[in-house]
């Protein structure tokens, strides 16, 4: 198969450090958090405002990328399942996917909430919510 380089685009600063500590979906009580965008990528996220809705796309850096199986939430009781049928954050291509709502818009750095990511995970790319751009 052939590889793919990617490289971040901005980085997540939260109060949320260790996975542990962090919530399975941004809406189980995620903290708000900042996306710090890279200088060379400020263009890019100019029009970003507050109360846009946006899905940010990360890399699970602290990911088990071997892992292929997992119990749905650490729940014993469930069964075990393929991790391509769950939002696990150990997978192969440990990519995250976060809705996540801006409150605030500043040189080169927003504020959200619902972003269950912790310090320093980078992100991939951000998109707007479909639905809200169709004029765009």
């Amino acid at each position: 198969m052939t590889g793919y380089e990617v490289r971040p685009v901005a980085h997540v600063e939260s109060p949320l450090t260790h996975r542990s500590a962090a919530p399975k979906q941004g809406a189980e009580g995620a903290p708000p958090a900042w996306v710090v965008f890279a200088p060379e990528f400020h263009a890019a996220a100019a029009d970003l405002k507050p109360g846009d809705r946006l899905v940010l796309l990360t890399w699970l850096h602290e990911a088990d990328r071997e892992v292929q199986a997992v119990r749905p939430r650490g729940d014993p009781a469930r069964p075990t399942t393929g991790v391509f049928s769950t939002r696990s954050p150990d997978r192969p291509n440990p990519i995250g996917l976060h809705p996540v709502t801006v409150t605030a818009a500043e040189g080169g750095t927003l504020t959200v909430t619902g972003l269950e990511a912790i310090d320093g995970t980078p992100i991939l790319d951000v998109k707007p919510v479909l639905s809200e751009v169709a004029g765009r």
